[in-house]
């Protein structure tokens, strides 16, 4: 007797008294075989999580075990391809079932006649590892894709095909193992998207991921493989600040994953990434760029497997020596699958409803970022962006709460910031970034040794504000002596000159790591000879009527980035301003 379904309960599908199916097995579902996931077996049910809707399905239909793991197909032609969260490319399915997606849709994750220019790498003989590059092709003008040797396979050439033109269904070359197996590789391989895929060994963290934006760059930055949640309520700018980062860091490649967002944020990222030119290779955006797509109407099982089907996609291109950043946007929709799921199989709700496995399965996504020595030696990483949507701005909800305990560096996006049109809304005494200490060294090496010192300068005045106005909101500004108001004055240059960006201003949307030193430098000497001039009985009232401190602010639009020694002049202002109230 074949399996068949029992009852179904949404995306819960449950099959009785079989034996046939194990954990996290793939299987297809009813006469139109929906993709599902085996999620729980006990000795009366097999309790399957469906990623396709369910609509129209009934019980008695039968249930088909495929043996393998959900998987993810890796090869070329990923880089600028959209997916669903289940790797089937969308521009097929629309061509297919038009608009929305039919139920049982199977399209080939990879265009399975496309011919690449394929050179081969190995020679008859060649004593292979895990990892190994067997063949590259270009996979974009700016991606050299490397085809490798799968993970958990290694032996010796036996047979190896000749340079040309192939499809990725092709054997390119025949290993032998010690065992006498015989192993077939072409370009295209297969990886269960729940296992992170092997490394050597997991590397320090100790080169920064320039983003170009100084309010991350400067005061809470991030490593290369290093983890950053991004948590903010409605309208604080959570997306528009991953678009930021995707359009600008210096990562050579971008998976940027749609998790139950709505349908119109990913025509944007479409729309903006079709359209931007990266400035490194004059090339569009997105020949390096891949993007999932799992809006809020699409299945809600299907958000959970959206997120690991991204990251194994960024792992894939880390182990060819790439530095990956994925952008999940965001991971509260993710959680709000899991808890929708968990409350159908009736499991023990924990806060808020959320299931009590929230903080492992958080942890085992974030943990997968790393700079890692790959298998064949080369050195690549994945760094994760995560987006938080707590409800009502809470970050004191159970999502929002459990990523802190997995992420090092938290921006925290301010609602009064965002409707004051301050761009980033990045709260800069809320917000905060472990990974300062392990970047000192490159910066030093880089940039400045003055950086870390100049850095530690602006946060202390912007947090001598904080201080400040509070004593300023209950009893007036005229109360604070002259070396306070100073303070004052000096952070307000650094909250509207500095932090705050105009993404729209050709030199203000990226500026490069020596224009935000030499602009730091130009504050810091600001508040040091406003301070000496305090300190010999000057007014601060008499410093901001020579206009220097509003010429300040400003320079991030009057000094272009290609010309960044016009800053020494704002030196030689600041020192005549001062000396004109002397």
């Amino acid at each position: 007797m074949s399996d068949v379904i029992y009852s179904i309960n949404g995306p819960v599908v449950k099959v009785k008294d079989s034996k046939t199916f194990q954990m996290l097995e793939m299987v297809y579902v009813g006469h139109s075989q929906l993709m599902g996931e085996v999620i729980s077996i006990n000795d009366k049910f097999t309790t399957i999580q469906v990623y396709e809707t369910t609509t129209g399905l009934k019980p008695g239909e039968p249930v088909l075990s495929t043996g393998s793991p959900i998987s993810a197909t890796l090869g070329p032609g990923i880089i600028t391809n959209i997916f669903d969260g289940i790797e089937r490319p969308l521009k097929d399915l629309e061509e297919q079932s038009g608009a929305f997606i039919e139920a049982g849709s199977n399209v080939p994750s990879l265009d399975l006649e496309r011919l690449w220019d394929v050179t081969i790498q190995v020679a008859l003989g060649d004593e292979l590892e895990s990892g190994a590059v067997i063949a590259t092709c270009p996979e974009t003008p700016l991606i050299t894709h490397k085809s490798m040797v799968p993970p958990n396979i290694r032996g010796t050439v036996i047979e190896v095909a000749p340079n040309g033109q192939y499809n990725v269904q092709t054997t390119l070359v025949k290993l032998e193992d010690a065992n006498g197996k015989v192993h077939e590789i072409s370009l295209m391989q297969k990886w269960p998207i729940k296992i992170a895929r092997p490394i050597k060994e997991r590397l320090p963290i100790a080169m920064p991921l320039v983003t170009g934006q100084r309010v991350i760059d400067t005061l809470f930055p991030i490593a290369k493989g290093g983890t950053a949640a991004i948590p903010g309520g409605f309208g604080t700018g959570k997306t528009m600040t991953q678009h930021q980062i995707a359009k600008w860091c210096d990562a050579d490649i971008i998976v940027y994953v749609g998790c139950g967002e709505r349908g119109n944020e990913m025509t944007q990222v479409l729309e903006e990434f079709g359209e931007l030119i990266d400035p490194k290779s004059n090339r569009p955006l997105t020949d390096r760029t891949v993007l999932i797509a799992n809006t809020s109407n699409m299945p809600v099982a299907a958000r959970e497997a959206s997120i690991y089907t991204g990251v194994t996609l960024a792992e894939y291109y880390r182990d060819m020596g790439y530095h990956v950043a994925i952008m999940a946007d965001s991971t509260s929709r993710w959680a709000e699958a899991l808890r929708e799921i968990s409350g159908r199989l009736e499991e023990m709700p924990a806060e808020e409803g959320f299931p009590a496995y929230l903080p492992s399965r958080l942890s085992q996504f974030y943990e997968r970022a790393g700079y890692m020595e790959n298998l064949n030696g080369s050195q690549g990483s994945v760094t994760i962006i995560g987006a938080v949507s707590p409800q009502g701005a809470d970050f004191s909800e159970p999502v929002t709460q459990n990523t802190k305990r997995f992420v090092r560096c938290f921006w925290a996006l301010d609602k009064s910031l965002a409707y004051a049109r301050h761009y980033f809304a990045i709260n800069w005494t809320q917000s905060y970034s472990d990974y300062v200490l392990d970047l000192s060294s490159w910066l030093d090496e880089n940039v400045s040794e003055n950086w870390v010192k100049d850095r530690q300068i602006l946060a202390y005045l912007l947090a001598e504000e904080a201080k400040l106005l509070e004593i300023v909101n209950l009893m007036g500004p005229d109360v604070l002596p002259e070396d306070q108001k100073l303070i004052i004055e000096v952070a307000r240059i650094i909250r509207v000159g500095y932090l705050q960006q105009n993404a729209f201003h050709k030199d203000d949307t990226y500026v490069p790591m020596a224009k935000q030193l030499k602009m730091m430098e130009v504050i810091i000497h600001l508040y040091n000879r406003s301070n000496q001039a305090v300190a010999g009985g000057r007014v601060v009232s008499q410093l901001v009527k020579t206009g220097i401190f509003d010429k300040i602010v400003k320079m991030k639009y009057d000094v272009p980035n290609d010309n960044i020694e016009l800053l020494d002049s704002y030196i030689k202002e600041i020192d005549q301003a001062i000396q004109s109230v002397a």
